[in-house]
């Protein structure tokens, strides 16, 4: 899949880290960017300081699938769709509240599920595009490490589910390297469709599964 002008992303977790650091680059080849987060402060700034014109999805809340299923209508069509939104409570299981528990729960593991299937209908539909699913490397504890898994896991088997459908996917182990390091890996990733993508190599070897 080719990422220049004419190519349209949507990016949830947009606002810092990995997301932030996708957006500048897409933005950098042309691409026109759907910025996705939390609160619509930050994705303004961030949209204002990017070449080109981009929509700002901000105030999408990853863990609220009909929050997830405006933002998409609103960009509309999709080449490229990253699930990037994330967060972490670090600490032992046994320091962690119910609420911690569950949000992490649902941002980073429900929050993938759902970004993926708002916009995965327009994908197969149109018979092309690109699912990337950006677990986490170095996990925060228990909980951290099973939402951040079941994410990676979800994007790998959905990977074979889609075959024929002309919708691929990539998924995303970063380790703990520079945001824009990841970027530029995930984006010649997925420019040449390959399956996983650990930053860095040593990730793997680490043994690194979240």
């Amino acid at each position: 899949m080719h990422l220049g002008p004419g190519t349209r992303a949507l990016v949830t977790g947009s606002s810092r880290g990995i997301g932030r650091a996708l957006a500048e680059r897409l933005a950098a080849r042309g691409a026109t960017v759907g910025l996705a987060a939390r609160t619509t402060r930050e994705v303004e700034a961030l949209a204002d300081a990017l070449p080109g014109e981009h929509v700002v999805l901000g105030a999408t809340d990853v863990a609220d699938r009909a929050s997830v299923d405006a933002a998409v209508a609103r960009f509309g069509a999709i080449d490229l769709v990253v699930a990037g939104a994330a967060i972490a409570h670090p600490g032992a299981f046994v320091t962690l509240s119910a609420e911690q528990i569950w949000e992490m729960t649902q941002v980073n593991w429900l929050g993938t599920v759902n970004t993926v299937a708002a916009a995965l209908p327009g994908l197969i539909a149109q018979g092309r595009g690109h699912v990337v699913v950006v677990g986490r490397g170095q996990a925060a504890g228990a909980v951290h490490a099973a939402t951040t898994s079941a994410a990676r896991a979800f994007g790998d088997e959905l990977r074979g589910e889609l075959a024929g459908t002309g919708v691929s996917v990539t998924t995303v182990v970063p380790g703990d390297v520079p945001a824009h390091r990841v970027a530029d890996r995930i984006l010649r990733a997925v420019e040449r469709d390959e399956p996983q993508v650990f930053v860095p190599r040593t990730a793997r070897l680490r043994g690194v599964v979240t």
